[in-house]
This record gives C-alpha cells, sequence and structure tokens, in this order.
C-alpha cells in the first residue's frame, strides 16, 4: 500500500503531486554530507597550508598549525549562531530554503579557502580570508543539523522516522570519510612540496563543485513545512520565540546533547590522538582504525533508527548512556600501542554511541511543534556541542599535560551520567504522530 503521510508541497497550490521518499533522503544526506566533508577537509589538509597562510613565530615551527586549529575553533562557536539564524530561516521560508543557503555557504567558504592568497604574497590579507572562510563556513553547518535534520524527519512516512534520522548521521560520516579519502588520495599522488605549494587547494575547490551538486539535489526537493494555514500565509515567528515559549523543550535539548556530543567526538574524533598521547600508538595506525572503525558506524546507524521506530527512543538513549557511563573509563584504559585494542574500544564504542546518534534528529525534532521547531534545536543544540563536544580534544589534552589523564575517561562518564538522568525525565514520542 503506497505511504500517502502528507508532506506539504513546494510546487504551486494546485499541483498535488506527492513527494518521492528518496528524493527528500537524498536531498538531505547528500547536501549533508558535502557539507561536513567541506568542514572535516579543513582539519585534514590544516597541516599543509598552515604555513602557507601563518607567519612562522620565532624560533617555534608550531605556531602557523596552531593558528590554524585557533581559527577552526572559531568556526565551531559561530555554529550556535548559524543553528539560531539558519533555523529561523527554515520556520520562517521553508526548510528548503534553509538548506539551500546552507549549502550556498558551506561551498562559499570552501571556495574561499581554495583561493585563500599566501602570506608571503599578501600579508596579513591571508589569515583574514581565512577566517572569514571559516565563519561562513561555521553558521553554515550549524544551520545545518537544524534545517537538515527536522527535513528528514518530516519527509519520513508513517513509522519510518527513526529510520529516516539515522541517515543524518550516517552521511556527516561518510562525508568525514570523503574528506579523509580524498587528502590521503592527494597525499599519496603529489610530493609533500607539491602539496603544501598548492595540492591542498583541489580538495576545496572540489568541495565547492560538490556543494553545486548537492544544491542541485535540493532544489528539486519539495517543502515539508506548512507556510499557509486555512489558505492564509502563517504568521512568521520570532527569531528567540521557540527560547521564549519552550523553555523546558530548549533545556532538554541541553540535556540530550551533552554528555552524547563529548562522547561522540571522543570516540569519531580524538581516540585517535588520546591513544597516541597516553599510549604511544602509531599515527599511521591510528588513521586506519578511525577509518575502519567511521565506517563500521555508518552501517549501524540504520539498524538503530529501525530499532528505535519498534521499540522506542528512550530504550536506545538509555543503553547509550547508562551504557558509556558504566564503561568510558574501563574502555579507555583499554587503549594500548596494539592495533586490535584501539580497534576494539573504537568499535565497541560506536555500538553504544548509535543508541543516540541514529536517532538524534527525530527525537530532538519531536520535542518542537513545526512553527519553531528548526530555532528551537538549532541554537540549544549548537551551542551545547560548541561547549563540550568541540572542547573535547583540548580537555582531554590539558589533563595529560597537568599530569591527570586519568581524569578524561572520568569526565566522559559524569557527563553521560547527567544526559541519562535527562533522558528518564524524556517523553516517549515514537508512537505519537509528528505535530505540524
Amino acid at each position: 500500500m503506497p505511504n500517502t503521510q502528507p508532506v506539504a508541497e513546494s510546487q504551486a497550490p494546485g499541483d498535488a503531486r506527492p513527494p518521492s521518499r528518496v528524493r527528500q533522503l537524498a536531498a538531505a544526506s547528500i547536501g549533508n554530507a558535502v557539507e561536513w566533508y567541506d568542514w572535516y577537509a579543513y582539519s585534514f589538509l590544516a597541516v599543509y597550508f598552515a604555513d602557507q597562510v601563518f607567519p612562522k613565530g620565532a624560533g617555534n615551527s608550531l605556531v602557523p598549525l596552531l593558528s590554524t586549529f585557533a581559527v577552526f575553533a572559531v568556526g565551531f562557536f559561530m555554529r550556535p549562531i548559524g543553528g539560531l539564524l539558519m533555523g529561523a530561516v527554515a520556520d520562517r521560508r521553508g526548510r528548503r530554503a534553509a538548506l539551500t543557503v546552507t549549502i550556498l555557504m558551506m561551498g562559499a567558504g570552501s571556495l574561499l579557502v581554495a583561493l585563500t592568497p599566501t602570506y608571503a604574497t599578501t600579508g596579513l590579507l591571508a589569515p583574514v580570508v581565512l577566517v572569514i572562510a571559516r565563519l561562513v563556513q561555521g553558521v553554515s553547518v550549524g544551520g545545518e543539523f537544524a534545517a537538515s535534520s527536522i527535513f528528514l524527519v518530516e519527509s519520513a512516512g508513517p513509522g519510518r522516522r527513526g529510520l529516516f534520522s539515522s541517515f543524518m548521521y550516517v552521511s556527516t560520516t561518510l562525508g568525514q570519510l570523503l574528506a579523509s579519502g580524498i587528502g590521503a588520495l592527494l597525499a599519496a599522488a603529489l610530493t609533500e612540496d607539491q602539496m603544501g605549494r598548492w595540492g591542498w587547494r583541489i580538495a576545496f575547490l572540489v568541495g565547492a563543485l560538490l556543494s553545486l551538486i548537492g544544491l542541485w539535489i535540493r532544489r528539486g526537493a519539495q517543502e515539508t513545512l506548512d507556510l499557509a494555514r486555512d489558505g492564509e500565509p502563517a504568521a512568521r515567528p520570532g527569531l528567540f520565540e521557540a527560547l521564549r515559549r519552550y523553555p523546558r523543550q530548549s533545556l532538554l535539548i541541553c540535556g540530550i546533547t551533552a554528555g552524547s556530543t563529548l562522547a561522540y567526538y571522543t570516540w569519531t574524533s580524538y581516540l585517535p590522538t588520546y591513544a597516541q598521547v597516553n599510549a604511544g600508538f602509531d599515527k599511521g595506525d591510528a588513521l586506519i582504525v578511525s577509518t575502519l572503525s567511521l565506517a563500521f558506524f555508518a552501517l549501524l546507524q540504520p539498524l538503530g533508527g529501525l530499532l528505535s521506530d519498534r521499540v522506542g527512543r528512550k530504550p536506545l538513549l538509555l543503553t547509550f548512556a547508562l551504557g558509556f557511563a558504566v564503561t568510558a573509563v574501563p574502555l579507555l584504559h583499554l587503549v594500548t600501542d596494539a592495533f586490535f585494542s584501539l580497534l576494539l574500544v573504537q568499535c565497541a564504542g560506536m555500538v553504544l554511541l548509535t543508541g543516540y546518534t541514529s536517532i538524534a534528529a527525530v527525537v530532538n525534532a519531536e520535542l518542537f511543534p513545526a512553527r519553531v521547531r528548526a530555532a528551537g534545536i538549532g541554537f540549544p543544540y549548537s551551542l551545547t556541542v560548541a561547549l563540550f563536544g568541540g572542547t573535547a580534544p583540548y580537555i582531554g589534552t590539558w589533563f595529560k599535560q597537568a599530569g591527570h589523564a586519568d581524569l578524561f575517561p572520568w569526565y566522559v562518564a559524569v557527563l553521560c551520567l547527567v544526559s541519562f538522568v535527562v533522558y528518564l525525565v524524556l517523553p516517549e514520542t515514537a508512537r505519537k504522530p509528528l505535530e505540524r
């Protein structure tokens, strides 16, 4: 029997064509993968272009690289602003409008990075251009989660919101893998000197081109927000209306996200570095382990989404949070310089993490009515990610430098326990219709 759940159309009022679920899924997923390719390409290739954009400090060759990662952090803290602004666009102008803006901004930022002049030729203009590019990309990626995640959830058929939600992190992981793969391919095909002079720019030009492809796919998608009520244009929500009218839901978003984002960035981004710093793990082997575990992680997501549609959201969330609260310390203590120790720890964490990531989009979306759903999710989610997820590598390294490396696993465990308490009070929404 065909799926006939109503979805608002982006076509003329007389066009009654039902939306293609596959096209809707592709519009969100492919565009999101492109967004994250552009975002992660910066961190993978920073080591090659740092010397080109920033001057070296007196006798310190690490100054350019540190400056480059400082710019990366600046982009990270633009995400809450992007979540608020692009969320407002999604709630006022429609989800498709916001998705169009975010991918255009990410592509423009990627192109600007590719065209960033060198410090040797333009002086201070070089780092200024790079900062502007990352500010634009920070706003873009901050708005992408809110717009793309609710677009996925609102496009899903009955009983399939969890499954559609899972493709948020499938596409995020694919974007990350694509960025590392293209970076590795360029590094293998070019000499280190060629990579440093011009090779790194190719990856960002590819990102700009991929953004155009993603834009084309998204332009063919259909709107999921009903922009009219009873034949009249719907009143546009205020910029801070979601925070003002739904403070409890906004705080719940923060509690839902705090432990999960710390666990996510620890296991998907920081764990290889943690193994190198604390166990002397080989850098090349760490990259292989990271790639294998990320591919495994992507395959797990649809399974988690499907399971949540059958048993509910809360069992998965509670399993994730309690699992990490109990096992984060012993798992991180199992990391040694042996290849399979890190692979086992990373994959075990990915299994637990799937209890959150596969349904993050739908859990957040089911808390808010459609009118303020994007802005209601975008700002508190992005702010919490910036505070806890974005700082995970820094805090882990700081604990090591302070001589208390053993405290970082406890930090992960305690924050996951906080999220566990939040999950206990969450209402179960899997069987309820999504409020339009």
